[in-house]
């Protein structure tokens, strides 16, 4: 950015911006990154030249929606986190994190094919659960509730298997449990 200060959004504005994004994440996510960005606007109750002042193109939009997601996904797990003992605290994230990575492989495709730096976009929010899991990780591993050769690297390619395995699975709670159990037992020391 050059010194120029964005001024802050009318409050109308603030809440336009804000409608899109609730419209954009629940259409997206249960409709697919294809959804004409006119559904969007229809489903915020605004017009698309407004969705276009705040999102010049779909990709922006589709940005800011992961982006908020991922926010969104960290203050949860903070919350989520300072709730439990070492090894709930883990568990929890670890489960939070999968359940609310679904759809989120489309989301990063689109982005990818319409030339977006995907992991620039994520830098902060991805940095902040990173932080957030390497505590986690190592205060369960004080406590010696998962296994003291886990290297937070292993923990998010873990992260990564599982929300991949929770969404080839789709809409069946039964295998998901199961897909939990097995990652999470095989985070316990042996």
């Amino acid at each position: 950015m050059s010194g120029i200060r964005e001024r802050p959004l009318r409050a109308d504005a603030a809440r336009n911006r804000a409608r899109l994004l609730e419209a954009a994440t629940e259409v997206f996510t249960t409709r697919g990154v294809g959804v004409p960005t006119e559904e969007i606007a229809r489903a915020a109750g605004v017009g698309v030249g407004t969705l276009f002042r705040h999102f010049p193109s779909k990709e922006a939009l589709l940005e800011a929606v992961m982006v908020r997601r991922l926010e969104s996904v960290a203050a949860r797990a903070e919350q989520v986190a300072a709730a439990s003992e070492p090894a709930g605290a883990l568990f929890d994230c670890f489960r939070l994190i999968v359940e609310q990575s679904a759809g989120k492989s489309a989301f990063t495709q689109a982005l990818a094919a319409a030339g977006v730096d995907v992991h620039a976009s994520l830098r902060g929010p991805s940095a902040a659960i990173r932080e957030l899991l390497a505590g986690l990780l190592e205060r369960a591993q004080q406590a010696g509730v998962v296994r003291s050769e886990l290297t937070l690297p292993e923990l998010l390619a873990l992260l990564v298997g599982a929300g991949a395995a929770v969404e080839q699975l789709g809409p069946d709670p039964a295998g998901r449990e199961r897909v939990f159990e097995v990652f999470l037992t095989g985070l316990r020391p042996r």
